[in-house]
């Protein structure tokens, strides 16, 4: 029965008592480990960089500040003795704002170098203002970014000024408490004196974690203070996808440009080539084969209606008379070609971007088509006019109303989205009996 004892419950202590151990070992081993690792050395470079670096940048932004209250107090109570003190005052209070802000930036791109050198941890910029120099100096000291990096310094004299501090004490006090254990054994020290080079010899294994901690505090606070907030890193990001936008924008329209230039002076060359001689055909061979004549006449109609449908297209893709007359000659040709009275207003004194016009010549091309198709009107209006960087066109018919951009069969719902491509509106008002009015409003310069 002992034996049995021994093998069922024996085995599961022995099992325990071999697995304690291990753990005890291994937690030792992940202590001691953080020794040579290198991640310890870099949290321990990182915080010993940043012990004079914090303590100098926090002192010099101090100083400055102390300098600019010392000359704003002695001009409010009135400085004492030559005017020359007084003009000094003054420039003591203009210089040190710029002076200081400058110190600010200066010291958090050192600071985000540091991070991104020895941590490797890429701590982006704030968003610079813009401006005139008087005026950028105001948006700047407004700027919350610029208050978030004077508190980062500030701060850093606890985080990396005491941290570092530490970090070093601890480093310093292991090793020379291990340099010398034999020697401080000899004299058989007791009491107090044990205490202390045992306290001494921990602290050398403390000091990679320490480092460790100090570095991932100081990681925390240069995230939430050097680099943008959320709010500045979602405008940045807007203003990327507009400006990636915008660049979509211009490459598909410089590439209905090209395919356009391609179509007209290649394919469709072709087919008037093919047309003419079709038709040449048709007429000197009058005399030939009725099945002959027949199939030389209907692959004259083919050929033409293909050149028709080709010239739609092309202009459908971009129009040509936009590049070579501008969107007056191009709207006007649209109005001249409706099949309904279109009266056209055009007041643009200076011409809007390339992928603009092209916008604003499908939205009256498309809107007339729509009128012509679905209004039953008797005749439309067409106005073109821009205000400073807006293009606004309008469009109306009498027609008996209820468009909407709502489904497939209007076309008025690619209107909105050729619209939106380029930050721009389209409204439509269309009330049942009529009349419509379609009003699109485009930015001049996207």
């Amino acid at each position: 029965m002992a034996r049995i004892a021994c093998g069922g419950y024996g085995e599961r202590m022995t099992s325990v008592e071999t697995t304690y151990p291990r753990r005890r070992g291994g937690a030792l081993m992940t202590v001691l480990g953080a020794l040579w690792r290198a991640r310890s050395w870099r949290a321990t470079l990182h915080a010993l960089i940043g012990l004079p670096l914090d303590i100098g940048a926090c002192a010099i932004i101090v100083g400055l500040v102390g300098i600019w209250f010392a000359a704003v107090w002695s001009l409010l109570e009135g400085p004492s003795g030559a005017w020359v003190l007084a003009v000094l005052y003054v420039v003591i209070a203009v210089a040190s704002p710029v002076a200081l802000l400058l110190c600010v930036r200066a010291f958090s791109a050192l600071q985000r170098a540091r991070f991104r050198t020895v941590l490797g941890v890429e701590i982006p910029a704030p968003p610079r203002v813009t401006g005139g120099w008087p005026l950028r100096l105001l948006r700047a000291w407004r700027a919350p970014a610029t208050w978030r990096q004077l508190s980062y310094h500030l701060m850093a004299l606890v985080i990396g000024g005491v941290g570092g501090a530490l970090v070093a004490m601890c480093w310093l006090a292991g090793a020379l408490a291990l340099a010398y254990a034999g020697e401080l054994w000899s004299w058989r020290p007791a009491g107090i004196g044990l205490v202390v080079i045992l306290l001494a010899l921990a602290m050398l294994p403390a000091a990679p974690w320490l480092a460790l901690g100090v570095s991932r505090v100081d990681e925390v606070a240069a995230r939430a203070l050097l680099g943008p907030s959320r709010s500045e890193q979602l405008a940045q990001r807007v203003e990327a996808l507009a400006r990636s936008r915008a660049d979509i924008v211009a490459a598909t329209d410089a590439e209905r440009r090209r395919i356009e230039r391609d179509l007209h002076d290649g394919t469709q060359q072709r087919l008037v080539s093919l047309a003419m001689n079709l038709g040449m055909a048709r007429a000197n061979l009058t005399d030939a084969p009725e099945p002959a004549r027949q199939a030389i006449e209907q692959a004259h109609d083919q050929a033409t209606q293909a050149l028709a449908e080709l010239r739609d297209f092309v202009r459908g893709l971009h129009p040509a008379v936009i590049d070579d007359r501008g969107l007056d000659a191009a709207l006007s040709g649209i109005a001249a070609h409706a099949p309904l009275p279109v009266r056209l207003r055009i007041d643009v004194a200076t011409r809007c971007s390339p992928s603009i016009e092209a916008i604003a010549y499908f939205v009256v091309s498309e809107a007339l088509t729509n009128v012509a198709k679905h209004a039953h009107a008797n005749h439309a209006e067409v106005t073109v006019q821009r205000t400073g960087d807006r293009l606004r066109i309008v469009v109306t018919d009498d027609g008996h109303g209820g468009a909407a951009a709502e489904g497939d069969g209007s076309g008025l719902r690619g209107l909105v989205q050729r619209a939106a491509a380029v930050d721009g509106t389209v409204t439509i008002y269309s009330p049942p009996g009529g009349p419509t009015t379609i009003t699109a409003e485009l930015p001049c310069e996207s």
